[in-house]
């Protein structure tokens, strides 16, 4: 196929080439060539690529373009989104997209008051972006009208099955109208999900970008064995060298994430966190500080790893190695997006070390493990905490606002490898020298 030079050369108009080219796109993705056209063109499409394609914009752009030529204060279009985190950065990609145009959004999700969206969907607005918990809530009320709907976007289709939330999709779908345009985006499209748009969509066009089961090929792939009590130590260190300027770090639970966040900021980082405990004005604070560069860390844990656009995220880190492939493809796809380059580190414990095998074994990779020279990998564990559980817990559920505290850190270098060699992987502990090196 010959690849297509510019957004002129699929059929978007000037006052929306103007706006990709204010927010830096200088051609379209393979995934909007191919999408584009089929939505302007009013065809179902099934859409299967990684994040960091350009989805949202293969569908933003050619709605927006047939909004423009129809005005009408009434929903047209429905996107409905497996997290508020997506929700509302769709809603934010509307805005820069729509400049000018005339046409508006509202994003619709839980964990805020329904006061003020109430009054937006009464209102009237051309687009909905909502999950699908809070929308049923609207619609059991009476607050949003889908009689004018013209468009069903399933965004990140794979996730909401994923979270369970298939049953809700097919009750809002029973509630649209039978005729409609149905776009269906997901980084896979599982066997239920294929069986949902056999029911409700019509001759489909069918858009797949990349093989789905790998990483992206910028990723430079990075384990680092230490024991479980040294892991935050070890972060710190890496933290502190040179080329760690926006990172992502993942954990298990919603409780280490609140350690990890509060120790890294004792350590002098800024810091923002996001999981399901968190309010939705914490999350939003939180991401809003990492997009902006005032928290170049961020914390989280797995809800933040589908369907977040954070353009220029250097490094994810695996602070606890994911319990499967699919997870670990999804965090570390975080990083390396639009083809930029990216790092993927994952802090190894030893009872960790069989599942990053399995996860290489999967993948086709061999993880070389790597060493922090100066790195003290033989310290003592520290002394047990003489508190009684509940106030051990206590501790851990206390929540601290205002984590952005500046202080001075340090900086230098460290390396990185990752060998490929078929379906091989064997675990390698670290290796004396440079990191970087095969010495």
């Amino acid at each position: 196929m010959q690849k297509t030079k510019s957004f002129d050369d699929l059929g978007i108009e000037p006052p929306l080439l103007r706006a990709v080219q204010r927010l830096g796109y200088t051609s379209p993705t393979q995934v909007q060539v191919e999408g584009i056209p089929a939505v302007l063109a009013g065809r179902d499409v099934i859409c299967s690529a990684r994040t960091g394609s350009g989805k949202t914009a293969a569908f933003l752009l050619p709605i927006i373009q047939r909004l423009t030529k129809h005005p009408a204060r009434r929903t047209r279009v429905l996107v409905l989104s497996p997290t508020r985190e997506l929700a509302v950065q769709t809603e934010a990609m509307l805005k820069d997209l729509a400049g000018g145009t005339g046409v508006k959004g509202k994003a619709v999700y839980g964990g805020v008051g329904m006061q003020l969206q109430e009054r937006a969907l009464r209102a009237g607005v051309d687009m909905v972006m909502a999950t699908p918990g809070r929308l049923l809530d609207h619609l059991g009320r009476g607050y949003v009208d889908f009689r004018d709907l013209q468009v069903l976007v399933l965004d990140e289709a794979d996730r909401m099955l994923d979270m369970g939330f298939l049953p809700d999709v097919r009750e809002i779908i029973s509630a649209l109208p039978k005729r409609r345009q149905t776009l269906l985006f997901g980084a896979t499209i599982p066997r239920e999900v294929e069986q949902l748009a056999r029911e409700i969509m019509h001759e489909p066009l069918r858009v797949t970008v990349g093989r789905q089961d790998q990483p992206p090929e910028a990723i430079r792939h990075t384990a680092y064995p230490v024991q479980e009590y040294l892991k935050t130590g070890l972060l710190v260190e890496l933290l502190r060298r040179e080329g760690m300027k926006s990172s992502l770090v993942f954990t298990r639970t919603k409780w280490r994430a609140d350690r990890l966040a509060r120790e890294l900021f004792e350590a002098g980082f800024r810091v923002g966190l996001i999981h399901g405990g968190r309010t939705q004005s914490q999350r939003e604070a939180a991401l809003a500080g990492f997009r902006a560069g005032r928290e170049p860390v961020l914390v989280a844990t797995d809800v933040a790893a589908r369907g977040l656009d954070i353009y220029g995220i250097t490094h994810v880190v695996n602070y606890d190695v994911p319990p499967t492939v699919t997870d670990y493809i999804h965090r570390v796809g975080r990083t390396a997006r639009f083809e930029a380059a990216g790092d993927a580190i994952t802090l190894v414990a030893p009872f960790e070390e069989n599942d990053l095998r399995g996860i290489g074994r999967d993948l086709g990779y061999k993880f070389l493990g790597e060493s922090v020279p100066g790195f003290d990998y033989n310290a003592s564990p520290p002394p047990r905490s003489t508190r009684r559980p509940e106030q051990r817990w206590e501790a851990r559920t206390r929540r601290a606002e205002g984590w952005t505290r500046p202080r001075p850190s340090g900086q230098g270098r460290y390396g990185k490898k990752m060998v490929r060699r078929g379906s091989e992987s064997r675990f390698r502990g670290p290796r004396r020298g440079r990191p970087g090196t095969n010495r």
